[in-house]
């Protein structure tokens, strides 16, 4: 590389290259502008350096050289660099105008560096050549290999496809100098992949190398590319890159069933809808290429059985599409077709794209319950049929062939009343009530059939019709307010009357109207179109004589038997205006007109009202007794509550009341009563059983209570009785004074002194209380 170098000297451009001129100095631009101006020889002038890239020599790379004519070589003349990469990557030898570089450069990095250079003197400065620019080249080398833009590429193209189909195109980049050399040409290449697969070594197109490549039996493939640059020479760098090919699907495998023939069985139960099997046929394709579609062609069962395909599993499901009987037919034939649903027109020769096979099926025998000779039932009857009455029979077979025994029964759910009855044996049903059309027309009833030896039971709907019979009187068709005038006329119409009747006849209705008797006053006129007309027979009508009359009008049909009733027709005499309108009908008018005031009236009614308060206040009096409210003391232990109703003479009067009752239960036998007045008796006297002498006090209350919830007289609400009880096993026994002696006097109170101190106090008490009282 060093003669090559040597020749990067320093470069003078020609004479005629305006580029490089430099003007004048000390000339204007407007001085030039008027004459002619003449160029002086510069003396030194270059273009441009060329440097290799990636240096491998030892040392610093040599660049070139500057030099000026006014250098002498004494040493006055220094040279100055500027711009890129001066100082740092280029370097000048400030004597010589040697050029370095101090580093090795990478034209990809950077292709060149525009510096500038001028010459000074060393001692006064003064600059001799002024600063001009110049470039310096880097000269490329192969130093970068190609490189794909991926690394792994995923691409298809349809199986079956022709030599040199299109798969895609891959493209490699080379960083080096395309306009230098042939660094930068590169070639494609094929590593892996034939015989599948080729590629243009100049543009990287892939395409298919075999024909009619077929992806049911490879689908995948993979493919490395390889691109070298200097144009595929020996030496050359390379890189590659992965191409994934995948194969797409076309339909070109026609679907094929792997067997002939298909045996399939379903019992005879089988509900019309359901499944009996399914079939299935293969096809190598996928996607929509391998849709397929199922359809019976013949056989004797195409009436009985089809065929669905299911989409998700590519399937063909063989259902039932009528009832089946294994006793009527036991096995049936299909010939089914399987054809795929997108056909290729490119690829029909490959077919035909479809297949056939059958289908044999087996209906097994299964139990049946019983089956009814209809749906359903229409019977009708004759409404007031009496009780036992023939409705129709229902009929029932046991389908299998050991033909049981069949029982019929009614649903009671759908017979709450219990209108029908049914044989078991003979499946006849009759009535045991009397029905009435009036109140049902119809009635629904479901009707079961059961096997006597399985139970398995089938039902049936009855309809049962009551037929009329011409049992109901018509009568009026509403409630009809009629009045005549007082003014009115005799044959002047008063009322239009119409009848309705809840029987359907035959034909149509045909009411016919007349009087029971022989009325003075009105008379009845049939239309002849179920309405009639009353009429007057008179004049003069007063409501002082009578205010009303009742007309009995008879009313009857044409039916058989004929029915007829006999309706009342109410008719008010009223007082009417000349226009014959009503002014009133009341009794008021008439009271009126007897010559009472509507104040006499009132004050007739204010009377008997207070009249009435008067007695109801009265007998309220006489019946309500005044009972004082009663409190009874906890202490209280009377079981008879007996109210005075006086007051009593204080501590004196022993006679009010004995309190010897209280404190002795047996003295209650001898009922004492007050001797001054009559005492007013709350409740009867009970006679209490008597205690027995040291009773335990718990037994006495016991006894009490039973005597009271046994007591047949005792009051509706509760009695209170407080009963103390200071429990046993005292020293002292009871202090309760219930069993004591009637008075104070009779008790003993000397033994307290022998109970000791405690109770010294006590005998002080009692004792000095018994000798005041006998003193």
């Amino acid at each position: 590389m060093t003669p090559f170098l040597a020749l990067l000297m320093l470069l003078s451009i020609p004479e005629w290259s305006s580029a490089l001129i430099r003007p004048v100095p000390g000339i204007s631009t407007a001085e030039r502008d008027g004459r002619t101006l003449h160029r002086t020889k510069r003396g030194w002038m270059w273009n441009s350096f060329f440097l290799l890239e990636e240096w491998t020599g030892s040392g610093k790379q040599y660049v070139g050289k500057l030099h000026s004519d006014m250098d002498t070589e004494d040493g006055s003349v220094k040279y100055v660099l500027t711009g890129d990469g001066a100082g740092t990557i280029f370097e000048i030898d400030e004597k010589s105008g040697d050029i370095h570089a101090t580093r090795r450069l990478d034209r990809e990095e950077k292709s060149s560096y525009t510096l500038s250079a001028k010459a000074i003197n060393k001692t006064s400065g003064q600059v001799l050549e002024r600063a001009s620019d110049f470039i310096i080249k880097i000269h490329d080398i192969n130093d970068n290999e190609p490189k794909f833009s991926k690394d792994t590429y995923v691409a298809s193209v349809p199986e079956m496809s022709s030599i040199g189909a299109f798969v895609m195109r891959v493209t490699a980049t080379d960083a080096d100098d395309e306009s230098y050399g042939n660094s930068a040409k590169l070639v494609y290449s094929i590593l892996q992949g034939q015989p599948y697969f080729s590629v243009e070594p100049d543009t990287g197109v892939i395409r298919t190398a075999l024909p009619n490549m077929i992806r049911e039996n490879r689908e995948h493939y993979q493919v490395v590319i390889q691109a070298k640059d200097m144009a595929g020479q020996m030496g050359g760098l390379s890189g590659t890159a992965t191409v994934n090919i995948t194969l797409l699907d076309v339909n070109n495998s026609p679907p094929r069933f792997p067997h002939s023939a298909y045996h399939l069985s379903t019992p005879e139960s089988a509900e019309v809808g359901s499944s009996v099997g399914r079939i299935k046929a293969n096809d190598a394709d996928a996607g929509v290429n391998a849709e397929m579609w199922y359809s019976v062609l013949d056989g004797d069962g195409q009436d009985v059985f089809s065929i669905v395909t299911d989409a998700t599993s590519q399937e063909g499901v063989i259902t039932v599409k009528k009832p089946l009987d294994y006793e009527s037919k036991r096995t049936y034939s299909l010939r089914v077709q399987v054809t795929n649903t997108h056909v290729d027109p490119q690829f029909g020769h490959l077919g035909p794209f479809s297949d056939t096979a059958t289908v044999r099926i087996a209906v097994t025998d299964v139990d049946e319950p019983p089956v009814f000779g209809r749906s359903h039932y229409i019977f009708e009857v004759d409404e007031n049929a009496p009780p036992g009455s023939s409705v129709g029979t229902v009929s029932a077979r046991d389908p299998d062939a050991t033909n049981h025994l069949v029982k019929y029964t009614i649903d009671r759910h759908t017979d709450l009343e219990r209108l029908f009855n049914i044989n078991s044996n003979n499946g006849t049903i009759s009535t045991l009530q009397a029905l009435d059309r009036e109140t049902s027309k119809w009635h629904n009833i479901s009707v079961l059939a059961t096997e006597i030896s399985t139970s398995l039971q089938t039902r049936v709907p009855v309809f049962i019709k009551v037929q009329d019979v011409n049992d109901n009187a018509p009568e009026f068709a509403m409630y009809y307010e009629t009045f005549v005038c007082e003014n009115a006329k005799a044959g002047e119409l008063i009322q239009t009357i119409s009848a309705v009747d809840t029987d359907e006849p035959v034909i149509a209705h045909q009411f016919v109207f007349s009087l029971s008797t022989v009325n003075p006053n009105f008379t009845i006129y049939d239309n002849e179109d179920n309405t009639a007309r009353i009429l007057t027979r008179r004049g003069g009508f007063s409501r002082h004589e009578m205010n009303s009359y009742l007309l009995p009008v008879v009313i009857s049909d044409n039916d058989y038997p004929i029915q007829s009733s006999t309706s009342t027709l109410t008719v008010r005499v009223c007082a009417c205006d000349r226009s014959r309108n009503v002014q009133t009908c009341s009794t008021e008018a008439l009271l009126l007109s007897a010559g009472l005031s509507t104040g006499a009236l009132v004050a007739i009614l204010l009377c008997i009202i207070i009249l009435l308060m008067i007695v109801v206040l009265f007998a309220a009096l006489r019946r309500q007794k005044k009972k004082e409210p009663l409190i009874i003391s906890k202490e209280d232990v009377r079981d008879n509550v007996v109210s005075y109703n006086d007051e009593g003479g204080g501590e004196e009067d022993t006679q009010a009341f004995d309190i010897g009752t209280l404190r002795n239960p047996e003295v209650i036998d001898t009922n004492k009563m007050r001797r001054d007045i009559i005492p007013e008796m709350l409740f009867p006297f009970r006679r209490i059983s008597p205690i027995k002498d040291n009773t335990d006090v718990r037994d006495f209350i016991n006894c009490r209570l039973q005597d009271n919830d046994s007591d047949p007289t005792a009051p509706p609400y509760d009695s209170l009785a407080t009963y103390a009880y200071e429990g046993n096993g005292s020293l002292a026994e009871s202090l309760s004074s219930l069993e004591s002696s009637a008075t104070e006097g009779d008790q003993d109170f000397d033994y307290l002194s022998h109970w000791g101190p405690p109770f010294k106090k006590l005998a002080d008490m009692y004792i000095g209380k018994e000798t005041q009282r006998e003193t």
